[in-house]
């Protein structure tokens, strides 16, 4: 099995599916999954649930999955 991948797209490409919970680590802005963030806004997934320890900010880090359109709802489990 080959782990390693050109693109964040790539990489998540046949395992992102709807309704997923997903973990994503980092602390405040710093140390983000920034790239798979950005993947998974593009990837028009539906229904996930993410677990973190910071909800980004409005344009920047897992804010952008709270920006999506209410077709592609997404909930967040946040802690600060």
């Amino acid at each position: 099995m080959n782990k390693l991948y050109s693109n964040a797209k790539e990489a998540l490409s046949d395992v992102i599916k709807d309704g997923m919970l997903i973990a994503a680590g980092g602390f405040g802005l710093c140390g983000i999954p920034e790239n798979l963030i950005n993947a998974l806004r593009d990837s028009k997934v539906k229904n996930l649930t993410v677990v973190s320890n910071n909800a980004g900010v409005d344009d920047f880090g897992l804010g952008l999955l709270l920006q999506n359109k209410a077709d592609q709802k997404n909930d967040s489990i946040l802690c600060w």
